[in-house]
């Protein structure tokens, strides 16, 4: 079976993921419900992932475990420990649940106070359990490669008409995974060659029923939900986002697309490198920049010449006072990422190499 050469960073995906997050960070500061449709983050990164795992997994797959958690949990628990001293400083009182403050194999507990922090974890939680999950899943997949991925839109399907999973943290899991596993085994295909082999027809034709399947229960069910939010809708978020992923690994997988030029915008290509490299800070710590905005913005009314010429009650003006502070997090905090990768730690990634003097 083919795979998909690759060699280095390929700046595609890398652009992908660093407008994904940086679609994230606007979703949580505006709360456009049209954001999901415009650019299906959550979709795309388990997309991405999906591929990455798959090509990881042509070694031993204890070993590619071992790697991803060694990757992840530490910047998770050095995250985990402000946000849970700070909902203990609060009068926050844990149970034994506390332990998925460990180990996310199920969402942490946290307090009412805290709660805009520690919401996002579901998708650290989903990633980690695709992560476990992947050496059997993608067994499964390569038996039939082109008859799973439909098929992997049927759990959803079934939690929506025919068995609601339960309440609580497994009902939660179950839902996300359903949500999100076309689009993590649509990243296996990408890595196969699946989509390579598939004529242009062969995947818009499926892709445009899935996403507009997804677009009408999103909108034809605004009343059940009380939105058209994709993030509300796990049924319209699958197939949504299914539907979108698809052309995108297929526009990489058969029609070479390729963003190397990006390296001749430096600046953008060095913000492209810093959100890649540092992914996982900005998703954790972005709630937490955006929240300590908000007081920081009321001091600044205390000032009379911002308070004169500032745009202080503008969502915008808090949207780019939260990255000033996601950039000092990155700054402060992105070091962890690279111990954990064991890599040499940097303050900021991709800088210039040091030239040789004579």
């Amino acid at each position: 079976m083919p795979r998909v050469a690759s060699a280095g960073r390929d700046r595609y995906f890398d652009t992908l993921r660093a407008v994904a997050l940086v679609r994230v960070v606007t979703y949580h500061t505006f709360g456009w419900a049209w954001a999901g449709l415009l650019f299906p983050s959550m979709g795309i990164m388990f997309g991405l992932a999906g591929t990455l795992m798959a090509k990881s997994l042509e070694r031993p797959a204890a070993k590619v475990i071992r790697s991803r958690l060694r990757r992840l949990l530490p910047p998770f628990w050095f995250w985990g420990l402000f946000v849970v001293v700070a909902m203990l400083v609060h009068g926050w009182m844990p149970g034994w649940q506390i332990v998925y403050w460990v180990v996310p194999l199920g969402d942490p507990p946290g307090s009412a106070w805290g709660e805009q922090a520690w919401e996002i974890v579901w998708y650290l939680r989903t990633y980690l359990w695709f992560v476990l999950l992947s050496p059997l899943l993608l067994r499964l997949f390569r038996l039939a490669p082109v008859a799973v991925l439909p098929a992997s839109l049927v759990p959803i399907v079934v939690f929506q008409y025919v068995w609601q999973p339960p309440d609580g943290r497994l009902g939660s899991a179950l839902t996300d995974l359903a949500t999100y596993l076309c689009c993590w085994l649509l990243g296996f295909a990408h890595r196969d060659g699946v989509l390579h082999r598939l004529r242009p027809a062969g995947v818009a034709v499926p892709a445009l029923a899935a996403a507009g399947f997804g677009a009408w229960h999103a909108f034809a069910h605004q009343a059940a939900y009380g939105t058209y939010d994709l993030d509300e809708n796990p049924l319209a978020q699958a197939f949504w986002s299914a539907g979108f992923v698809a052309p995108l690994l297929y526009a990489k997988a058969r029609l070479r697309v390729d963003f190397a030029g990006l390296a001749r915008f430096r600046r953008l290509d060095r913000i492209v490198t810093v959100l890649n490299s540092r992914a996982v800070t900005v998703y954790l710590w972005h709630e937490i920049a955006l929240v300590l905005a908000v007081p920081l913005i009321d001091r600044f009314w205390e000032v009379p010449a911002f308070e004169a010429y500032l745009p202080l009650e503008s969502q915008w003006f808090l949207f780019g006072v939260g990255w000033v502070l996601v950039a000092v997090f990155v700054l402060l905090c992105g070091w962890v990422e690279d111990a954990a990768a064991r890599r040499k730690p940097e303050l900021l990634p991709g800088g210039r190499p040091a030239r040789m003097t004579p």
